[in-house]
């Protein structure tokens, strides 16, 4: 594998891919990495993604919660909205995390270096790209020499002006969506706690976001006025009179970076050319204000990585790949869409429409009766997935089990990959020998999952499971690499038609009448 752009996205891609025994060769075009923050926070599927290299996100140095609300206020310090940052989700994290990006960027260093098969090349800039029926080309210049990588794929993790996108002739749909915001990253050197530690203030004079920058530090985004120089806006001298009324000043705070960013809503119409294909900010740009920008491309990276090691590995064609395009697409554009419209509540700037909106929020949040709003969540496009079986397409819910005497999550203790999971029935004792044997070809765990107390190796420890099978009607589903749901089924006979449909998906090349082969692990 080539991979260009070693930033979160090009990284965890590789690591995947490593674990699963497969070379890649990582280009980035900086000799050196970039020791400021871009993102600072992402959600509870981030965590159960990190989890997967062992990153704890409840005990981790470089990450850090906050038990508190995430707050709107208005310019008379109203409260105009509640959002739950808070609280343990379905998938047994936290809804929302907040990060110092270097130390991050540099625990994923740490964790590629361990890998053999992971080479990362600095001050390597791609110039060129060919591809034939059978491998691509990946050219560029490296400490003034030519140099060329021939690979089966290439991913383009490089950025916003992905220079891979552009060889690939990828297009770009634009919303035209265009709002400048000053970002400002400070460590403050007192021991002040600010309080609330995450909210808006959506004030028509300057919008303004207020947020932890990870631990030890604390991010400012103010938005830019019409008429404004991007350019003096973002001068130390202009920051510091800004941060002012915080009671920020250069005597209990260290400005760490200062810039001015272009929210934009882009994303390419397709994610896939050949052997060519596109992840992270190559393929989307969206507004902050959602705070799943990181979030989408680190989705990217392990819905591209099963597919490409179930490809790499001679088990399935490369058809795999159309569904990668497919599926992120629509799920990407919905976060788009719902960071724009957040913004066009935040970047209002006339004050009678934003005491217009004041007037409405209030009325909400009072009828509301003190319920915070909880985040949204997207469901995949089409793709693999069974769309007409309830719970289909939506990330799995996680829950505590405990197995052999031990209790904690789910992905820890039973295993990821796909799961076949069986609500009070063992799914390897109604399928048939076929079956299991084309399981066995996506080394899938058959799981038999049972109530606290009801026998079983596996059991819900927490009532999770039991509460996710009650509301779908179902009695087995069906769980992807990535997590999301690809199928429910409430008999023998239904999860046999859509473990069908799935494998037929999976375009799986060889193997397929293995009579009797079991699966790899069952529980």
């Amino acid at each position: 594998m080539a991979i260009v752009g070693c930033g979160p996205v090009g990284l965890l891609l590789a690591i995947l891919l490593a674990r699963a025994g497969h070379d890649s060769i990582i280009v980035e075009k900086w000799p050196t990495f970039y020791e400021r923050p871009r993102a600072v926070t992402y959600d509870h599927e981030i965590a159960r993604i990190l989890g997967i290299l062992g990153i704890d996100s409840e005990n981790d140095p470089a990450i850090e919660f906050h038990d508190d609300l995430y707050y709107w206020k208005n310019a008379d310090r109203e409260t105009l909205l509640e959002v739950d940052w808070n609280s343990m989700t379905d998938s047994a994290w936290r809804t929302r995390y907040w990060f110092y990006q270097p130390d991050l960027e540099k625990r994923l260093r740490e964790i590629a270096g361990r890998y053999a098969n992971i080479e990362i090349r600095t001050g390597w800039e791609a110039d060129g790209v060919d591809q034939d029926g059978r491998s691509i080309t990946v050219s560029g210049t490296h400490g003034g020499r030519r140099e060329s990588i021939n690979a089966r794929f290439a991913v383009g993790a490089d950025g916003a002006n992905s220079f891979v996108r552009e060889a690939l002739g990828i297009e770009f749909a634009d919303l035209g969506y265009f709002f400048d915001w000053l970002i400002l990253d400070l460590r403050p050197t007192d021991d002040r706690e600010f309080t609330p530690a995450h909210w808006q203030l959506c004030d028509p004079a300057r919008p303004t976001t207020i947020v932890p920058g990870g631990p030890g530090r604390r991010r400012w985004e103010f938005m830019a006025l019409p008429g404004e120089d991007p350019q003096q806006l973002a001068t130390p001298e202009s920051a510091w009179q800004l941060l002012e009324p915080w009671d920020v000043t250069p005597d209990n705070a260290i400005l760490e970076r200062s810039a001015v960013y272009r929210f934009q809503a882009r994303w390419a119409t397709q994610w896939r050319q050949g052997r060519g294909l596109i992840a992270g900010d190559a393929a989307h740009l969206m507004p902050p204000f959602a705070g799943e920008g990181m979030c989408a491309g680190l989705r990217d990276a392990l819905a591209l990585a099963w597919r490409l090691d179930l490809v790499l590995s001679g088990r399935s064609s490369e058809e795999l790949l159309d569904s990668y395009t497919t599926e992120r697409v629509e799920h990407v554009t919905h976060y788009i869409r719902f960071s724009m419209d957040l913004g066009r509540i935040i970047c209002i700037a006339d004050r009678e429409e934003a005491a217009s909106r004041d007037a409405r929020m209030i009325a909400e949040l009072a009828g509301s009766e003190g319920t915070p709003v909880n985040t949204d969540v997207a469901t995949l496009g089409a793709g693999l997935w069974c769309a007409d079986t309830p719970g289909s397409g939506e990330l799995s819910v996680q829950g505590v089990v405990d197995v052999d005497g031990r209790s904690g999550r789910f992905d820890d203790l039973v295993g990821r990959g796909w799961v076949i999971l069986g609500w009070d029935t063992d799914p390897a004792e109604v399928l048939d020998g076929r079956m299991l044997g084309q399981l066995s070809l996506i080394d899938a765990h058959l799981v038999p999952l049972g109530p606290a107390g009801s026998g079983y190796r596996v059991t819900d420890a927490d009532g999770c499971y039991g509460r996710w099978f009650s509301r779908t009607g179902a009695r087995f589903a069906v769980l992807r690499p990535d997590f999301y749901v690809a199928a429910t089924a409430a008999t023998t006979d239904e999860l046999t038609e859509r473990l069908e449909e799935i494998i037929h998906g999976l375009h799986l090349s060889t193997g397929l009448d293995r009579e009797g082969t079991r699966p790899a692990q069952t529980l």
